[in-house]
């Protein structure tokens, strides 16, 4: 666990809301499992292009608004997608939020369509 964010990781917060990159911010420091931030911000050609791809099925994403933010989990410098360890950096993410009173939703919570690398600002606060 390192605790704090990487140059990389920030520089892809860059775009991102301020309530959104303050839990980010504050979920690292409290994650047993470290992580970077993979994606923030993306452009209405990037979120086409992984439409196209596969990896997304909207063109209607939050990341288009800098609601959302992708991660992925580092395990001895590199990095892991085994499911359990996005559950252990969700737990971080929910305490992080709670503790800042920024309600947020976890893709890995999604009944359909689960997404453990993805958080967003919740909706219904952050329309």
């Amino acid at each position: 666990m390192s605790g704090r964010l990487s140059s990389r990781s920030r520089a892809r917060l860059v775009g991102v809301h301020p309530a959104l990159a303050a839990v980010v911010e504050a979920a690292i420091a409290r994650s047993a499992v470290d992580f970077i931030v993979t994606e923030g911000l993306r452009t209405p050609e990037r979120q086409a292009a992984l439409v196209r791809a596969g990896a997304s099925r909207t063109l209607k994403s939050r990341h288009l608004s800098g609601h959302a933010v992708d991660v992925a989990a580092l395990v001895e410098g590199r990095v892991r997608w085994d499911w359990p360890l996005y559950g252990r950096i969700a737990e971080a993410f929910k305490a992080a939020a709670q503790a800042l009173d920024t309600p947020i939703v976890w893709g890995g919570d999604w009944p359909t369509l689960r997404d453990g690398p993805h958080f967003e600002l919740d909706r219904r606060t952050f329309p």
